[in-house]
């Protein structure tokens, strides 16, 4: 049998990982739907992001009722701050990603040609998706985890993120130029496939709590 604080680490960690999970099975699905240009594909992410509040809010009181009873020792203490600040970004994820699905079927039923930017709109989601994935991976074993080799392959897919959104951003400029009338909604589409960036400097800022939880020093943000 664990010791109470041990076990109660466990289920914490647990609850994160099912949390991270419906994050990355909600961004699985909207890639697919751009994939297979299947647009009410877009509307189920409402529903496996549903709860996600109330599951946040769940952990964070696990967290703070682990606080109260057993008093935790330094790096213990760093780890429960570490995750209650976690769940944050994790809420901030499923957010953009909500409002991603929902405009990403306007835009996909709009007027816009999006055909030309499939390729790196694909690779950018890839990009944000494989590293929340490595995020559940980590939760779902966490015994198993090496933060320092998260944070460097989280740092990795955020690099190619930041290049692809880069060149994506000067494409739909370009579009801009030869659509004018519709200027106004490509610039809209590009503010919506900026979810996908930020979604992956929040994974960033995951992994560096997790850097934190571990190894101490300063807390970090992206």
């Amino acid at each position: 049998m664990l010791p109470k604080y041990d076990q109660k680490v466990k289920e914490i960690q647990s609850l994160i990982a099912e949390l991270m999970g419906q994050v990355v099975e909600a961004n699985q699905v909207t890639l697919d739907a751009y994939k297979n240009h299947d647009n009410a594909a877009y509307d189920s992410v409402r529903n496996i992001l549903k709860s996600i509040d109330v599951e946040a809010n769940t952990i964070d009181n696990e967290i703070v009722k682990t606080f109260a009873l057993f008093g935790p020792e330094a790096q213990e203490l760093r780890m429960l701050v570490a995750y209650l600040k976690l769940t944050n970004e994790l809420l901030r994820i499923a957010e953009g990603s909500k409002k991603y699905a929902r405009r990403m079927r306007e835009h996909c039923e709009g007027e816009c040609n999006l055909a030309p930017f499939d390729d790196i709109v694909i690779k950018l989601h890839t990009t944000s998706l494989n590293a929340m994935t490595y995020i559940e991976e980590c939760f779902k074993k966490p015994g198993e985890c090496n933060v320092e080799d998260l944070y460097r392959k989280v740092m990795v897919e955020e690099s190619k993120n930041d290049d692809l959104f880069s060149i994506l951003e000067k494409e739909i400029m370009t579009q801009i130029m030869g659509e004018q009338e519709l200027s106004v909604e490509y610039v809209r589409i590009l503010g919506t496939l900026r979810k996908l960036e930020r979604a992956c400097d929040r994974a960033v800022n995951i992994a560096n709590l997790l850097l934190y939880a571990a190894k101490g020093g300063e807390i970090k943000v992206y």
